[in-house]
């Protein structure tokens, strides 16, 4: 069997760069027949029918739902699939697919779609988050990675600034959970847990690797583990990374998912190889 393993066409992140070469090595020591490829013409439309420049099986690392899609189109299993990478990919779309299944997730207010850069803000908007999530708020773009596109905002100025600045750009608002800076990593693959760590940042309320934060092993209790577990499946994610918030009660709220979750720090701390058990999960698969 064939395998290959997609990344962005610009990638330049070295955490992107060694978890598709994690991947690869743990797939070559499988005996797998594995290649890293990038998203340029994997795919193309010639006289009206969808044809793919790759076989096989595909990793796919990237976000580029309209790659993911025309790969499927040509009959290519890919993990994980386009469905799941879209919904991942759109927070709001995440939140809302979590609400509908009975998995808690922070409180939000979606911004209503912008198609004018003269048009001025909504007051009622900013009236409704402030009533509705309280002081601070967090602000998130629909789009974004490793902690961008996410600002706490702490006033109604600051809200005002935000919505002028980004009306253009689908986003949303969120409660502001637990003390900032602090959340739970969980890697599940293939619907089941693997392992999970507490991950802390003491300079900034975004708790990512990326933006500075650390990880510790956490041990998962039965809770958060159903909880995960549960939240994978909802989203038919073969792997991925879920951030739980705790609030001061203890209530768990699933904050984000992310279906190509960065891996090398919970390899780390935990001392699992997460690599491998992905590699494994796949080649398991390739009857199914």
């Amino acid at each position: 069997m064939k395998y290959f393993i997609v990344v962005n066409a610009y990638i330049k992140n070295k955490s992107q760069i060694a978890q598709a070469a994690r991947i690869e090595e743990e797939l070559k020591k499988s005996g797998a027949d594995v290649q890293i490829v990038k998203n340029i013409s994997l795919a193309a439309i010639k006289d009206g029918i969808i044809v793919s420049a790759e076989s096989g099986v595909g990793i796919f690392l990237d976000k580029d739902k309209v790659a993911a899609r025309m790969l499927e189109s040509c009959g290519i299993k890919l993990y994980n699939s386009a469905a799941a990478i879209e919904v991942c990919d759109d927070k709001m779309l995440t939140h809302i697919a979590l609400s509908q299944n009975g998995i808690p997730t922070p409180d939000c207010v979606y911004a209503p779609l912008c198609y004018y850069a003269d048009a001025e803000i909504s007051e009622q908007l900013v009236d409704d988050v402030i009533k509705k999530l309280a002081l601070p708020v967090v602000a998130k773009t629909c789009y974004g990675s490793l902690g961008a596109g996410v600002s706490l905002l702490r006033d109604r100025t600051e809200i005002e600034e935000y919505e002028k600045n980004n009306k253009l750009i689908p986003h949303f608002y969120q409660k502001f959970i637990g003390i900032g800076g602090a959340d739970i990593r969980v890697i599940v693959i293939g619907g089941r847990y693997v392992c999970a760590m507490r991950r802390i940042n003491k300079n900034d309320f975004r708790s990512n690797i990326e933006q500075g934060g650390r990880g510790d092993k956490y041990e998962a209790d039965s809770e958060l583990i159903e909880l995960c577990e549960k939240t994978s499946k909802v989203l038919s994610l073969d792997y991925c990374g879920i951030d739980v918030l705790t609030d001061e009660d203890g209530k768990r709220y699933v904050c984000e998912v992310n279906s190509n979750a960065f891996f090398a720090e919970a390899e780390r701390v935990c001392g699992v190889n997460i690599a491998k058990k992905y590699a494994e999960f796949i080649i398991s698969r390739k009857n199914a």
